[in-house]
C-alpha cells in the first residue's frame, strides 16, 4: 500500500474526532496504554476539550479517514526531552506502511519553529514491535525502566530522540 499520508494537528473543534482515535486505539491494544476504555468512553465533552487545552494531537488521514494518533506534550524532561509523545496508535490495517514515519517527520517539519530540540516517549518494556518501531525513527533506550505510576507492576522504557532541524 502507497497510499499518501497527511498528518494534521487536531483542533478543540475536532475534540470527537479525538475521541473516536482514543477509543479505537484502547479497544485494538489496550495493553499498549496506561488507561480503560469504560472509563475513557465516559467522559464527558468538556474532558476532551480540557486533554486538548494542555496538550497537541495529531492525525494520520489516508484517503480522508483517520488512522493513527499521537499527542505531543511540551514540557522539559527527562534525558533533555522537550516534548513527550504519547497515546501513540496506528490502525491495524496501515501497520507497517510508512504511518509512524510520517507523523515524526511532520514533528520534525515544525520542530524548529516551536522549539522541540528533543523528543521523548515511553513504551512497555516488553512491547518489542513498538520499540523497533521507534528504533527505525531514531529513537534509542534511555536510562533504567520506569514503573508506570497508572500502572503499579507494569514498566515502561524512555525512548529518545533528537529532531534533526534543531
Amino acid at each position: 500500500m502507497n497510499l499518501p499520508i497527511d498528518v494534521y494537528e487536531l483542533t478543540v473543534n475536532d475534540w470527537e474526532r479525538l475521541r473516536t482515535l482514543r477509543l479505537a486505539s484502547l479497544a485494538d491494544s489496550p495493553e499498549a496504554f496506561g488507561a480503560d476504555y469504560a472509563a475513557e468512553s465516559e467522559l464527558p465533552r468538556e474532558a476532551w476539550l480540557e486533554r486538548m487545552a494542555n496538550v497537541r494531537y495529531y492525525t494520520a488521514l489516508i484517503e480522508g479517514h483517520d488512522m493513527a494518533v499521537m499527542s505531543v506534550d511540551q514540557f522539559e524532561g527527562d534525558f533533555g526531552a522537550n516534548i513527550w509523545l504519547g497515546g501513540c496508535w496506528v490502525h491495524p490495517t496501515v501497520r507497517g506502511t510508512g504511518v509512524m514515519k510520517a507523523m515524526i517527520n511532520f514533528i520534525d517539519s515544525v520542530a524548529e519553529e516551536r522549539a522541540w530540540r528533543c523528543q521523548g516517549l515511553g513504551v512497555w518494556h516488553d512491547n518489542y514491535a513498538a520499540i523497533a518501531a521507534y528504533e527505525k525513527l531514531g529513537f534509542t533506550s534511555q536510562g533504567e525502566m520506569q514503573e508506570s505510576t497508572r500502572q503499579p507492576g507494569m514498566y515502561y522504557q524512555r525512548m529518545i530522540r533528537h529532531s534533526p532541524q534543531t
